[in-house]
């Protein structure tokens, strides 16, 4: 009754979409139109924009930058924020009914809200200053802004402030723990397969996914030393992996306060820039793949019973209820039922910590120690961070807190209850390994292993192709400039490629082809290796291999594979121990089937294509106008352009990979440019929700600089927000 229930609601929502009219497209003056007047502020506040929307905030007390820093979110993406904050606290059925129960049930379980009251209780005056500006500012715009966006009104979601609980909370869930989902996938697998099925899994997973010495280490996240590059001063580019959605998961913001003075992203609802650039330093950031959660079997320990009453849509409130253990919540249960083997999750975001101050601290920091020391304090999730100043410096470090005394290489997903570690004494980014002025005079990250010294990070990294083609590209003699660095950004050659196209053409079967089989060999032996979006060997490569996993490894665990981001590493291992017979009668069914499915335009970047979606561009009718255009991809799974994709077997578009970019020169406060996939805009058919798209090929070019001056002479529409007493006054 409740999925009829919840499918009704769905379909109400859809029919509400149909009803509707086409969302409004404002320009950006009449998007500025809409900012409020006034704001809970000491002062007047300048707000400096660009053709972009991109904002610059000039103020002259700390407090009212924190207020300008809310009304912009809120101003720019009020809709995505508010739809994220009911996702991620667990809020998914009122909005759209009983069917967003289980995701209601799986949100609450994990806890994201049981540290906040700690945490509020230990914010240092600077983190507490700044977090209740940005919801002063925030809650301000929410209440008093003269109209919700288009998605919030066919969402039904209204105006309901944040308290200091509500945005700790978001901010937790944030910073969830990307080995979560992939632990729950592999939990499914224990539960699965025989106990030597599983143990000979387990065994093959580590092998694959584990740390590694040698080799480079970074992500896409590099910095260059003011000795290698052309203008003698360091240089530094982030490229963050992410969603492809609209609206980007990030936006671009510059502050100018009198003891704030950065630029850089941050994320809708999240007051801090995990990439920028201040005066003196700049910092980039990349996923550590810290596990910072693990597992324990929970069998013989007392349960407690937790619920909570969550609304629903069309129905009556839900209580949903869990088991929890003194090591954390039974993560097993399948719904109300009590798994025979219970398994406890214990994570290191169950403990108080402030990501907001030491994130704070960052945009504050002058140098390496002060950078190193802000850092230290930051908790989850596990981030890499490089590093570079107006010195010329460069360096790296690994900002996360792990457990003490972990096992490398555990016997087991499940540990036993006895190793389960105490959150409150962790390993922290002082204890981790990090660098600073190497030899290279490079620093580089691709969310690849790091160095196998100091505590256990983690189980499972990336295989380290990224980290290796950067190290290879900024390695060569030529000094480097800002040019530079946005080829290297775009970068979409694949090393590890061409072996698989080497081991292919190897497994050929011997004789004549047909035609159609002949020519689809030739693009794959004339094949570079480059995902560029105009190769036709890309394509003819990828649709081969994929028709012939699927013929013959369709019952190996492709998905598990796949959770540890190593399923290319254990595919071709599964492929090269096949009986050569088969694999080549298997090779050649998968070329012809992969030459009668190549469509017309089989250039890569046609069938791999980049298309942003908002939630909503599945709903009939309207939802057409929640979507940009497709535009043509290059890059794929491990090139340092990342766009992520699967076994590929037709067009598809694709849902991860490269989402921002940003480049500096430290020799120039001004030198700073950056471009979103997508806009800066989350009103759905604005002018600057999309207008980035365009020139993303061409690299990260639109500027925002430090100097006020430069500010103020390049981003010519400024609005003054008055203080609020003063606007009550008149």
């Amino acid at each position: 009754m409740g999925r009829i229930r919840g499918i009704g609601v769905a379909a109400g929502i859809a029919l509400r979409a149909i009803a509707s009219p086409r969302p409004e497209a404002p320009d950006l003056d009449r998007r500025l139109a809409m900012f409020v007047a006034d704001a809970p502020l000491s002062a007047p506040v300048a707000i400096h924009w660009n053709e972009h929307q991109i904002p610059v905030i000039e103020t002259a007390d700390e407090g009212d930058l924190a207020v300008g820093v809310g009304l912009v979110h809120a101003h720019l993406r009020l809709g995505q924020i508010e739809l994220i904050r009911r996702l991620a606290t667990g809020r998914a059925a009122e909005i759209v009914g009983p069917l967003g129960l289980s995701m209601d049930l799986r949100t609450r379980r994990h806890g994201y809200d049981r540290a906040v009251d700690a945490i509020a209780a230990g914010l240092s005056p600077d983190s507490r200053q700044w977090i209740e500006g940005f919801l002063a500012g925030y809650n301000h715009y929410l209440t008093h802004g003269p109209e919700l966006p288009p998605d919030l009104r066919m969402l039904g979601i209204g105006r309901e402030a944040w308290g200091l609980r509500d945005f700790l909370t978001h901010v937790r869930a944030m910073s969830a723990d990307w080995s979560l989902k992939a632990t729950e996938l592999l939990l499914r697998a224990r539960d699965r397969l025989a106990a030597p099925e599983w143990h000979d899994l387990w065994q093959r997973l580590l092998d694959a996914g584990a740390p590694a010495p040698g080799g480079v280490r970074g992500s896409n996240a590099f910095a260059v030393s003011g000795a290698r590059s052309a203008s003698g001063s360091a240089l530094i580019a982030s490229d963050p992996h992410l969603d492809l959605m609209l609206p980007n998961l990030c936006l671009v913001v510059g502050l100018h306060g009198p003891r704030t003075r950065a630029t850089g992203l941050m994320m809708p609802g999240v007051p801090f820039m995990p990439v920028g650039r201040n005066m003196d330093i700049a910092w980039g950031s990349t996923n550590l793949y810290a596990r910072t959660t693990d597992v324990f079997d929970a069998r013989g320990l007392p349960m407690t019973e937790a619920t909570a009453t969550v609304a629903v849509r069309g129905a009556k409130p839900a209580v949903l209820r869990w088991r929890e253990c003194p090591l954390g919540p039974i993560v097993n249960d399948e719904g109300v039922r009590p798994h025979p083997a219970p398994v406890a999750m214990r994570w290191m975001g169950h403990a108080p910590s402030d990501e907001t101050g030491a994130l704070l601290a960052v945009a504050r920091a002058r140098d390496w120690d002060g950078f190193r020391a802000a850092l230290d304090g930051f908790a989850v999730p596990g981030l890499n961070f490089v590093f570079a100043d107006t010195g010329g410096r460069v360096g790296q470090l690994r900002a996360a807190h792990v457990p003490r005394g972990r096992a490398r290489r555990p016997d087991d997903l499940v540990l036993p209850a006895a190793a389960a570690w105490d959150p409150l004494r962790p390993a922290t980014a002082a204890d981790l390994p990090r660098v600073f002025m190497p030899d290279t005079g490079f620093v580089v990250s691709a969310n690849e292993a790091p160095p196998a010294e100091g505590p256990a990070i983690g189980l499972f990294f990336p295989p380290d192709d990224r980290a290796l083609r950067l190290g290879d590209l900024l390695g060569r003699a030529a000094p480097l400039d800002i040019a530079g660095l946005r080829a290297i950004q775009a970068d979409v050659f694949h090393a590890p490629a061409l072996a698989g196209r080497d081991f292919l053409l190897s497994r050929l079967g011997p004789g004549p082809k047909p035609a159609a089989t002949a020519a689809l060999i030739g693009r794959i032996a004339a094949w570079d290796g480059r995902y560029d979006s105009e190769s036709l060997g890309a394509t003819a490569y990828e649709f081969t291999l994929a028709r012939l996993v699927g013929r013959v490894l369709a019952k190996r665990p492709l998905a598990e594979y796949d959770a540890i981001r190593h399923s290319r590493t254990l595919i071709f291992r599964d492929l090269a121990a096949l009986p050569a017979p088969d694999l080549e009668r298997a090779l050649a069914w998968a070329l012809a089937k992969a030459a009668k499915a190549m469509p017309a335009d089989a250039r890569w970047g046609a069938v791999h294509a980049v298309a942003p979606r908002h939630p909503l561009a599945a709903l009939p009718r309207i939802g057409r106008h929640f979507r940009a255009p497709r535009a043509l991809a290059g890059g794929a799974n491990d090139t340092v352009a990342k766009s992520a994709q699967g076994l590929v077997t037709g067009r598809h578009d694709v849902g991860f990979g490269v989402a921002a970019r940003h480049v500096s020169d430290l020799g120039d406060p001004d030198a700073n440019w950056f471009r979103l996939l997508g806009g800066q805009d989350g009103w759905i058919g604005s002018t600057t929700a999309t207008d980035q798209i365009a020139g993303w090929p061409a690299g990260a070019d639109i500027q925002v600089p430090l100097r006020i001056e430069t500010v103020r002479r390049l981003f010519t529409r400024r609005l003054v927000i008055r203080p609020r007493r003063a606007a009550l006054s008149e």
